[in-house]
Protein backbone atom coordinates (compact mmCIF):
# COMPACT_ATOMS: atom_id res chain seq x y z
CA UNK A 1 0.00 0.00 0.00
CA UNK A 2 2.78 2.63 0.79
CA UNK A 3 5.15 1.90 -2.04
CA UNK A 4 2.24 3.29 -4.38
CA UNK A 5 2.67 6.79 -2.74
CA UNK A 6 6.61 7.23 -2.61
CA UNK A 7 7.25 9.47 -5.67
CA UNK A 8 3.66 11.48 -3.96
CA UNK A 9 5.60 11.68 -0.73
CA UNK A 10 8.89 12.90 -1.76
CA UNK A 11 7.06 15.70 -3.58
CA UNK A 12 5.60 16.73 -0.76
CA UNK A 13 7.72 16.35 1.43
CA UNK A 14 10.34 18.66 -0.47
CA UNK A 15 7.59 20.86 -1.17
CA UNK A 16 7.23 21.60 2.85
CA UNK A 17 8.38 25.57 3.24
CA UNK A 18 10.69 26.36 5.75
CA UNK A 19 11.17 29.63 5.64
CA UNK A 20 14.26 31.61 6.89
CA UNK A 21 14.63 35.10 8.02
CA UNK A 22 11.63 35.66 10.32
CA UNK A 23 9.12 34.10 8.28
CA UNK A 24 7.03 30.87 9.66
CA UNK A 25 7.98 27.54 8.33
CA UNK A 26 4.62 25.72 7.81
CA UNK A 27 3.18 22.62 9.92
CA UNK A 28 -0.13 21.58 9.15
CA UNK A 29 -1.21 19.07 11.61
CA UNK A 30 -3.85 16.66 11.13
CA UNK A 31 -6.01 15.78 13.74
CA UNK A 32 -7.47 12.06 14.00
CA UNK A 33 -11.40 13.57 14.73
CA UNK A 34 -13.62 16.32 14.64
CA UNK A 35 -12.64 19.71 16.45
CA UNK A 36 -13.99 18.57 20.29
CA UNK A 37 -13.07 19.52 23.74
CA UNK A 38 -9.55 17.26 23.99
CA UNK A 39 -7.97 18.98 20.71
CA UNK A 40 -8.47 22.17 22.97
CA UNK A 41 -4.71 22.28 23.02
CA UNK A 42 -3.82 22.67 19.82
CA UNK A 43 -6.43 25.53 19.53
CA UNK A 44 -4.40 27.12 22.65
CA UNK A 45 -1.42 26.97 21.22
CA UNK A 46 -2.05 28.38 18.21
CA UNK A 47 -4.63 31.35 19.82
CA UNK A 48 -1.68 31.35 22.64
CA UNK A 49 1.10 32.62 20.40
CA UNK A 50 3.15 29.04 21.62
CA UNK A 51 3.58 28.19 17.81
CA UNK A 52 4.34 31.44 16.59
CA UNK A 53 7.36 31.81 19.48
CA UNK A 54 8.66 28.78 17.50
CA UNK A 55 8.73 30.27 14.51
CA UNK A 56 5.60 27.97 13.00
CA UNK A 57 2.13 28.21 10.84
CA UNK A 58 0.16 25.78 12.11
CA UNK A 59 -2.85 24.71 10.49
CA UNK A 60 -5.05 22.11 11.74
CA UNK A 61 -7.28 20.08 9.73
CA UNK A 62 -10.34 17.17 11.35
CA UNK A 63 -9.93 14.02 11.28
CA UNK A 64 -12.24 10.73 10.64
CA UNK A 65 -11.19 8.29 13.55
CA UNK A 66 -7.45 7.02 15.26
CA UNK A 67 -6.26 5.69 12.09
CA UNK A 68 -6.89 8.15 9.59
CA UNK A 69 -3.53 10.42 10.56
CA UNK A 70 -1.19 7.77 9.78
CA UNK A 71 -1.20 7.38 6.20
CA UNK A 72 -1.87 11.28 5.87
CA UNK A 73 1.62 11.57 7.27
CA UNK A 74 3.23 9.13 5.50
CA UNK A 75 2.97 10.03 2.25
CA UNK A 76 4.09 13.55 3.46
CA UNK A 77 0.28 14.99 2.88
CA UNK A 78 1.01 16.12 6.68
CA UNK A 79 4.36 16.54 8.17
CA UNK A 80 2.49 15.90 11.42
CA UNK A 81 -0.42 14.46 12.66
CA UNK A 82 -2.45 12.98 15.80
CA UNK A 83 -2.83 8.80 15.81
CA UNK A 84 -3.24 6.08 17.59
CA UNK A 85 0.13 4.62 18.32
CA UNK A 86 -1.37 1.14 18.07
CA UNK A 87 -2.10 1.21 14.55
CA UNK A 88 1.09 2.90 13.43
CA UNK A 89 2.53 -0.20 15.18
CA UNK A 90 0.55 -2.08 12.60
CA UNK A 91 0.80 0.30 9.95
CA UNK A 92 4.80 -0.19 10.34
CA UNK A 93 4.68 -3.45 10.30
CA UNK A 94 2.89 -3.99 6.95
CA UNK A 95 5.00 -1.07 5.24
CA UNK A 96 8.28 -1.25 6.19
CA UNK A 97 9.81 1.30 6.05
CA UNK A 98 7.36 3.88 5.49
CA UNK A 99 8.59 7.55 6.84
CA UNK A 100 6.72 7.54 9.37
CA UNK A 101 7.04 7.84 13.81
CA UNK A 102 5.60 8.72 16.68
CA UNK A 103 7.56 11.62 18.66
CA UNK A 104 5.02 12.40 21.85
CA UNK A 105 2.77 10.16 23.63
CA UNK A 106 -0.46 12.28 23.89
CA UNK A 107 -2.59 9.99 26.05
CA UNK A 108 -0.65 8.23 28.22
CA UNK A 109 -3.85 6.09 29.32
CA UNK A 110 -5.42 5.55 26.42
CA UNK A 111 -8.98 6.32 26.04
CA UNK A 112 -9.81 2.97 24.13
CA UNK A 113 -13.47 1.86 25.66
CA UNK A 114 -16.93 -0.28 25.34
CA UNK A 115 -19.35 2.26 26.27
CA UNK A 116 -23.13 0.37 27.08
CA UNK A 117 -26.71 1.02 29.13
CA UNK A 118 -27.49 -0.89 32.37
CA UNK A 119 -31.14 -0.97 31.11
CA UNK A 120 -29.68 -2.91 27.94
CA UNK A 121 -28.03 -5.11 30.05
CA UNK A 122 -24.27 -3.64 30.41
CA UNK A 123 -23.10 -3.15 33.61
CA UNK A 124 -19.48 -5.05 33.26
CA UNK A 125 -17.02 -6.96 31.10
CA UNK A 126 -19.05 -10.16 31.66
CA UNK A 127 -22.31 -8.45 30.26
CA UNK A 128 -20.95 -8.07 26.99
CA UNK A 129 -21.32 -12.05 26.27
CA UNK A 130 -24.75 -12.20 24.46
CA UNK A 131 -24.68 -8.68 23.70
CA UNK A 132 -25.14 -6.43 20.61
CA UNK A 133 -21.02 -4.62 20.42
CA UNK A 134 -21.62 -1.52 17.74
CA UNK A 135 -18.01 -0.88 16.22
CA UNK A 136 -17.08 1.35 13.90
CA UNK A 137 -14.54 -0.59 11.67
CA UNK A 138 -11.90 2.68 11.56
CA UNK A 139 -12.36 2.82 15.15
CA UNK A 140 -9.14 2.88 17.90
CA UNK A 141 -10.89 1.37 20.53
CA UNK A 142 -12.32 -1.33 17.61
CA UNK A 143 -8.59 -2.38 17.12
CA UNK A 144 -8.17 -3.08 20.41
CA UNK A 145 -11.01 -4.94 21.42
CA UNK A 146 -9.82 -8.75 20.65
CA UNK A 147 -6.40 -7.73 23.52
CA UNK A 148 -9.53 -6.79 25.50
CA UNK A 149 -11.10 -9.88 25.12
CA UNK A 150 -8.31 -12.13 25.39
CA UNK A 151 -6.82 -10.48 28.26
CA UNK A 152 -10.61 -10.81 30.07
CA UNK A 153 -11.72 -14.14 28.64
CA UNK A 154 -14.53 -13.17 26.55
CA UNK A 155 -16.25 -15.99 24.22
CA UNK A 156 -16.10 -13.43 21.28
CA UNK A 157 -18.16 -15.66 19.39
CA UNK A 158 -20.72 -14.95 21.64
CA UNK A 159 -20.74 -11.34 21.28
CA UNK A 160 -22.73 -10.46 18.25
CA UNK A 161 -20.88 -7.22 16.28
CA UNK A 162 -22.27 -4.58 14.40
CA UNK A 163 -20.43 -2.28 11.66
CA UNK A 164 -21.63 1.25 12.60
CA UNK A 165 -20.75 4.58 11.48
CA UNK A 166 -19.02 7.07 13.54
CA UNK A 167 -22.07 9.60 13.01
CA UNK A 168 -24.63 6.42 14.17
CA UNK A 169 -22.72 4.77 16.66
CA UNK A 170 -24.02 6.64 19.85
CA UNK A 171 -27.63 7.50 18.02
CA UNK A 172 -28.11 3.27 17.86
CA UNK A 173 -26.77 2.74 21.75
CA UNK A 174 -29.70 5.62 22.67
CA UNK A 175 -32.08 3.84 20.39
CA UNK A 176 -31.28 0.68 22.02
CA UNK A 177 -30.70 -0.85 18.53
CA UNK A 178 -27.15 -2.12 20.46
CA UNK A 179 -26.56 -2.60 23.35
CA UNK A 180 -22.59 -1.19 23.99
CA UNK A 181 -20.20 0.27 21.59
CA UNK A 182 -16.52 0.87 21.09
CA UNK A 183 -15.11 4.16 21.41
CA UNK A 184 -12.98 6.98 23.41
CA UNK A 185 -14.29 6.83 26.64
CA UNK A 186 -14.78 10.95 26.34
CA UNK A 187 -16.62 11.01 23.38
CA UNK A 188 -19.23 8.76 23.46
CA UNK A 189 -20.28 8.92 27.26
CA UNK A 190 -20.61 12.61 26.36
CA UNK A 191 -22.32 12.11 23.36
CA UNK A 192 -24.69 9.66 24.66
CA UNK A 193 -25.54 12.53 27.48
CA UNK A 194 -26.12 14.94 24.63
CA UNK A 195 -28.62 12.52 23.29
CA UNK A 196 -30.44 12.14 26.39
CA UNK A 197 -29.20 8.66 27.80
CA UNK A 198 -29.19 9.41 31.96
CA UNK A 199 -25.66 9.62 33.30
CA UNK A 200 -26.84 6.56 35.75
CA UNK A 201 -27.76 4.27 33.11
CA UNK A 202 -23.81 4.98 31.38
CA UNK A 203 -21.32 1.91 31.87
CA UNK A 204 -17.76 2.88 31.04
CA UNK A 205 -15.42 -0.04 31.09
CA UNK A 206 -11.99 1.33 30.14
CA UNK A 207 -9.55 -1.20 28.71
CA UNK A 208 -7.09 0.00 30.36
CA UNK A 209 -8.42 -0.83 33.50
CA UNK A 210 -9.15 -4.25 32.69
CA UNK A 211 -5.47 -5.73 31.85
CA UNK A 212 -4.64 -3.71 28.69
CA UNK A 213 -0.77 -1.97 28.59
CA UNK A 214 -1.42 -0.20 26.05
CA UNK A 215 -0.76 3.48 25.11
CA UNK A 216 -2.87 5.59 23.31
CA UNK A 217 -3.01 8.21 20.96
CA UNK A 218 0.65 10.56 20.03
CA UNK A 219 1.80 12.73 17.65
CA UNK A 220 3.32 11.30 14.96
CA UNK A 221 5.98 12.99 12.14
CA UNK A 222 6.87 12.57 9.06
CA UNK A 223 10.48 11.21 9.46
CA UNK A 224 11.79 12.66 5.56
CA UNK A 225 10.11 16.19 6.94
CA UNK A 226 11.46 15.81 10.82
CA UNK A 227 14.92 14.62 8.99
CA UNK A 228 15.56 18.22 7.10
CA UNK A 229 13.62 20.26 9.82
CA UNK A 230 14.56 18.84 13.06
CA UNK A 231 14.02 21.86 15.37
CA UNK A 232 10.72 22.85 13.79
CA UNK A 233 9.99 19.41 15.20
CA UNK A 234 11.02 19.99 18.73
CA UNK A 235 9.63 23.80 18.64
CA UNK A 236 6.32 21.99 17.38
CA UNK A 237 6.27 19.47 20.03
CA UNK A 238 7.19 22.33 23.04
CA UNK A 239 3.94 24.55 21.74
CA UNK A 240 1.99 21.15 21.87
CA UNK A 241 3.21 20.74 25.55
CA UNK A 242 2.26 24.66 26.74
CA UNK A 243 -1.24 24.14 24.81
CA UNK A 244 -2.02 21.40 26.94
CA UNK A 245 -0.62 23.34 29.93
CA UNK A 246 -2.59 26.03 29.19
CA UNK A 247 -6.56 24.46 29.03
CA UNK A 248 -5.22 22.24 32.20
CA UNK A 249 -4.90 25.51 33.66
CA UNK A 250 -7.88 27.18 32.44
CA UNK A 251 -10.43 24.26 30.74
CA UNK A 252 -12.92 27.24 29.90
CA UNK A 253 -10.69 29.08 27.80
CA UNK A 254 -9.75 25.57 26.12
CA UNK A 255 -13.23 24.69 25.73
CA UNK A 256 -14.14 28.19 23.99
CA UNK A 257 -11.06 28.04 21.14
CA UNK A 258 -12.70 24.74 20.63
CA UNK A 259 -16.42 26.38 19.90
CA UNK A 260 -14.34 29.66 17.90
CA UNK A 261 -13.47 26.70 15.16
CA UNK A 262 -16.76 24.35 15.80
CA UNK A 263 -19.64 26.77 16.46
CA UNK A 264 -22.43 24.03 16.67
CA UNK A 265 -21.02 22.42 19.48
CA UNK A 266 -21.61 23.09 23.14
CA UNK A 267 -19.45 24.90 25.02
CA UNK A 268 -20.13 23.31 28.65
CA UNK A 269 -19.94 20.03 26.75
CA UNK A 270 -16.92 20.14 25.20
CA UNK A 271 -15.57 22.06 28.23
CA UNK A 272 -16.32 18.77 29.94
CA UNK A 273 -14.89 16.68 27.42
CA UNK A 274 -12.09 18.14 27.39
CA UNK A 275 -11.76 17.99 31.48
CA UNK A 276 -12.04 14.23 31.42
CA UNK A 277 -9.64 13.59 28.32
CA UNK A 278 -7.32 15.52 30.89
CA UNK A 279 -8.28 13.29 34.47
CA UNK A 280 -8.40 10.13 32.74
CA UNK A 281 -5.88 10.42 29.69
CA UNK A 282 -3.20 12.94 29.86
CA UNK A 283 -2.61 13.91 33.36
CA UNK A 284 -1.69 10.35 34.65
CA UNK A 285 0.87 9.69 37.74
CA UNK A 286 3.70 8.70 35.17
CA UNK A 287 3.28 12.23 33.37
CA UNK A 288 2.91 13.90 36.79
CA UNK A 289 6.64 12.98 37.22
CA UNK A 290 7.89 12.93 33.64
CA UNK A 291 6.19 15.35 31.87
CA UNK A 292 4.16 14.79 28.50
CA UNK A 293 5.44 12.98 26.00
CA UNK A 294 7.83 10.19 26.77
CA UNK A 295 7.28 6.67 27.57
CA UNK A 296 8.28 3.65 29.32
CA UNK A 297 10.66 1.39 27.89
CA UNK A 298 8.89 -1.58 29.80
CA UNK A 299 5.61 -0.52 29.02
CA UNK A 300 5.33 -0.42 25.69
CA UNK A 301 7.64 -3.80 25.18
CA UNK A 302 4.23 -5.27 27.33
CA UNK A 303 2.18 -3.65 24.78
CA UNK A 304 3.98 -5.05 21.91
CA UNK A 305 3.93 -8.37 23.59
CA UNK A 306 -0.30 -8.08 24.13
CA UNK A 307 -0.33 -6.79 20.49
CA UNK A 308 1.01 -10.03 19.20
CA UNK A 309 -1.61 -11.85 21.27
CA UNK A 310 -4.29 -10.92 18.68
CA UNK A 311 -1.65 -9.55 15.74
CA UNK A 312 0.53 -11.80 13.61
CA UNK A 313 3.75 -9.46 12.95
CA UNK A 314 5.45 -10.17 9.46
CA UNK A 315 8.53 -8.82 11.25
CA UNK A 316 9.55 -8.06 15.12
CA UNK A 317 8.53 -4.80 16.28
CA UNK A 318 11.46 -2.44 16.41
CA UNK A 319 10.51 0.00 19.12
CA UNK A 320 13.29 2.84 17.13
CA UNK A 321 11.20 3.12 14.40
CA UNK A 322 7.91 3.07 16.27
CA UNK A 323 8.70 6.07 18.90
CA UNK A 324 11.49 8.41 18.87
CA UNK A 325 12.10 10.56 21.96
CA UNK A 326 15.19 12.43 20.15
CA UNK A 327 12.76 15.71 19.02
CA UNK A 328 11.12 16.21 22.53
CA UNK A 329 12.13 19.60 24.41
CA UNK A 330 13.90 19.38 27.95
CA UNK A 331 11.48 17.42 30.68
CA UNK A 332 10.96 21.44 31.83
CA UNK A 333 9.26 22.28 29.13
CA UNK A 334 6.89 19.52 28.64
CA UNK A 335 5.68 19.49 32.66
CA UNK A 336 1.72 20.25 32.37
CA UNK A 337 1.51 21.65 36.39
Amino acid sequence: MFNRFAGFAVGLVMAAPAFADGHATAMPFALDWKFEGPSAAYFAAIDNGHFEAQGLSVEISAGQGSLDAIPKVATGAFPVGFADINSLVKFLDQNPGAPVTAVMMVYDKPPFAIVGRKSQGITGVADLEGSVLGAPPPDGAWAQFPIFAAENGLDVDKITVEPVGFPTREPMLASGEVDSVTGFSFSSYLNLVRLGVAEDDITTILMADNGVDLYGNAIIVNTDFAAENAEAVTGFLTAVAAGWKDVIADPAMGAAAVIARNPAADVALEERRLQLAIDANVLTDYVMENGMGAIDADRMASALEQTKLVYEFQSEPDMGTIFDDSFLPEAAARMLK
